[in-house]
C-alpha cells in the first residue's frame, strides 16, 4: 500500500489567510490518509466545508474534535450545544465517509504500519491546573485574576452533563470501554485534540491556561495502549516530543499572527517519519 499517513490540527479556517492554506491542501499521493485533530472552524457550515473539502482529495481521513468545533457561536445559524453539537458532526464525518471517535478503528497498513488509529475525544476536567490551585475552584479563580480564560467557559456548553469535567470523565469511561475491545496484536495511533500527558503543557506562557489541555485521567494511556505515536493539537506549538520512548507530536497551524513567525502555516506531518514506500 502506497502512501503516507499524515497530521494536522488547529486549522482555524475562521481565519481568511488559513482558509486559504486548506483549500491549497493537497496529498501527494492519492493513497494518503489524513488524521485532523480537530480545531477545524467554530461555525457548523465551515466545518463541513473543509471536511467535505479534505475527504475529496485523501484517501482517508479520520477527524476527532477540538474545542472550537463544540463553541457554539452567537452568530451561528447553528445553534446546537454540546453533546447534540459533537453528534452531528459526526453524522456529518459519516456521510462524507470520515473516521470519528464513534466509529471502528481504521487499521493503517502502509510504510510505517500497520497500526490501529485511534480517534479520542476526552476533553479537560482541570486536573492540569496551575501552582498554588488545589481544585477546579482555586483553578479558575487564578485564571481569572490574571485574565487568561479560555472561551469555552462561555461557548463550549457540556448539555446534557452539568459541567464540561463530568462530559470530560463519560468520555474517558466510554474510550476506555472501546480500547478495551481493540485488536491488541497492533500498536496503535492515539489521536486526541488535547493532550494526553500533561508534559507538553509546560512550556505554555500562561500556565493558567494549562487547565483547559487535558486530564491527568489519560496520562499513562500511551503506554497502556501500546502507542506507536500519539497525535495531538491545540497547544498552537507544533513540535515532537518523546515521553516515555514514545513521539508525541504536536500538528497544529494555529493563527496567523502564530504562524507568520514561522515563516508559513504548517503542512499536514508524517506520523511516520521516514518511513515511505
Amino acid at each position: 500500500m502506497p502512501g503516507t499517513l499524515l497530521a494536522i490540527s488547529d486549522l482555524h479556517i475562521g481565519y481568511a489567510e488559513n482558509r486559504e492554506h486548506l483549500a491549497a491542501l493537497t496529498p501527494d499521493d492519492p493513497e494518503d490518509w489524513l488524521i485532523v485533530a480537530g480545531d477545524v472552524a467554530e461555525r457548523a457550515a465551515d466545518v463541513e466545508w473543509a471536511l467535505t473539502t479534505l475527504a475529496e482529495r485523501f484517501a482517508t481521513v479520520v477527524w476527532v474534535p477540538g474545542n472550537h468545533e463544540l463553541w457554539t457561536p452567537r452568530d451561528d445559524p447553528d445553534q446546537r450545544r454540546g453533546e447534540e453539537r459533537y453528534r452531528h458532526q459526526v453524522e456529518l464525518c459519516r456521510r462524507l465517509g470520515v473516521h470519528t471517535p464513534e466509529d471502528p478503528y481504521p487499521v493503517w497498513r502502509g510504510p510505517g504500519g500497520p497500526a490501529q488509529l485511534v480517534p479520542l475525544f476526552l476533553l479537560y476536567d482541570y486536573s492540569f491546573r496551575p501552582d498554588g490551585a488545589s481544585n477546579k475552584q482555586e483553578a479558575l479563580a487564578i485564571a481569572h485574576e490574571s485574565g487568561i480564560v479560555c472561551t469555552d467557559e462561555y461557548l463550549l456548553h457540556p448539555d446534557p452533563y452539568p459541567t464540561r469535567d463530568e462530559w470530560c470523565r463519560a468520555r474517558i469511561a466510554y474510550s476506555e470501554r472501546r480500547l478495551a475491545t481493540r485488536d491488541t496484536d497492533l500498536p496503535t495511533v492515539l489521536i486526541n485534540h488535547w493532550p494526553l500527558v500533561r508534559e507538553p503543557t509546560r512550556v505554555l506562557r500562561y500556565p493558567e491556561f494549562a487547565q483547559w489541555c487535558g486530564t491527568d485521567l489519560s496520562a499513562g494511556w500511551h503506554l497502556k495502549y501500546d502507542a506507536a505515536a500519539v497525535v495531538y493539537g491545540h497547544l498552537h506549538i507544533p513540535r515532537t516530543t518523546v515521553y516515555d520512548g514514545v513521539r508525541f507530536e504536536e500538528v497544529s497551524v494555529g493563527y496567523p499572527r502564530e504562524w507568520k513567525h514561522r515563516g508559513g502555516p504548517a503542512r499536514p506531518r508524517p506520523v511516520f517519519p521516514g518511513a515511505r514506500a
